[in-house]
């Protein structure tokens, strides 16, 4: 625990469903493996169907079911969630779903916390389903680097924007990242509550990217910490409006891009990278 803060040493885990009653189960079992510590439970559930995860968590203890009632996005079910946790909860993971925790991650991820003071979020080394690894831990978006990525990522795999972006750069090593995937952080407690949580006008995506920008602007370090690892499934809630989730993308990408750069300068440049959005949407919803 740092030096005056508020909160004790406990962990709380928060999770926001979607219809993701066929992965609730699956989770919490490997989640029991994932640490020794007595965890609480907080599922943040935007919708589901009626009563699955209800039976799902019913003979569980220390986890709670926070019945949202209409989707209001990932990052404010997630804050709605954390703020269910009381003083004790210094430590919170905020997870998806469809996630397998290896044994003994939870507890990898909280011994390499306690080697960085500084540390306000941890991420640790995600593997798709076919084992290969999900670069999730990034360098922030530039306007070089975003715009680079975002044209050439499809059709050039391989180009340099999005290998420098990604940050792919052979055996992952325990090192500040410039943000980290929201499928799986470490959150300290205090670094969350000194940047006000997830900001809520992100319904979807780039809420983990916006959160690292203003965890390091606060003072505080994104680590990647690969000697913990996890298994994502991955898409599975995004799987059911795909065309809504890519609209919800691209308006949280020129959200982030023109939260950064604003005054009469950047204008005709967030014009451009809007429209190049739109056409990139259009081409990809045909």
């Amino acid at each position: 625990m740092t030096e005056h803060s508020r909160y004790g040493d406990d962990v709380g885990v928060v999770t926001v469903t979607y219809f993701s009653e066929d992965t609730i189960e699956r989770f919490l079992d490997t989640l029991e493996k994932a640490t020794e510590r007595e965890v609480k439970v907080v599922v943040a559930d935007n919708a589901s169907v009626e009563g699955a995860l209800e039976r799902a968590t019913a003979n569980r203890k220390n986890v709670q079911l926070l019945s949202i009632g209409e989707n209001v996005g990932y990052g404010t079910a997630a804050n709605r969630g954390v703020a269910e946790l009381d003083e004790r909860y210094g430590w919170v993971v905020v997870v998806n779903p469809d996630l397998e925790w290896e044994p003994g991650s939870l507890d990898a991820l909280l011994e390499v916390a306690s080697r960085w003071p500084r540390g306000g979020a941890f991420g640790p080394l995600i593997h798709d389903l076919d084992g290969t690894v999900y670069p999730s831990a990034r360098l922030l978006p530039s306007f070089g680097r975003g715009i680079g990525h975002a044209v050439f990522a499809k059709v050039w795999p391989g180009n340099p924007w999005t290998k420098q972006y990604r940050q792919e750069t052979g055996t992952p090593v325990e090192r500040v990242s410039g943000w980290l995937s929201g499928s799986c952080q470490l959150i300290r407690r205090e670094a969350f509550d000194s940047v006000g949580g997830f900001d809520t006008r992100y319904f979807m995506y780039f809420e983990d990217v916006d959160l690292g920008d203003r965890l390091a602007k606060a003072g505080w370090l994104n680590v990647y910490a690969p000697s913990a690892s996890v298994t994502h499934e991955g898409g599975h809630s995004t799987s059911q409006a795909s065309e809504k989730m890519l609209k919800a993308h691209h308006d949280s990408a020129y959200r982030y891009l023109a939260d950064r750069h604003q005054g009469l300068a950047w204008k005709p440049v967030l014009a451009a990278a809007k429209l190049g959005l739109a056409l990139r949407l259009k081409l990809e919803t045909r």
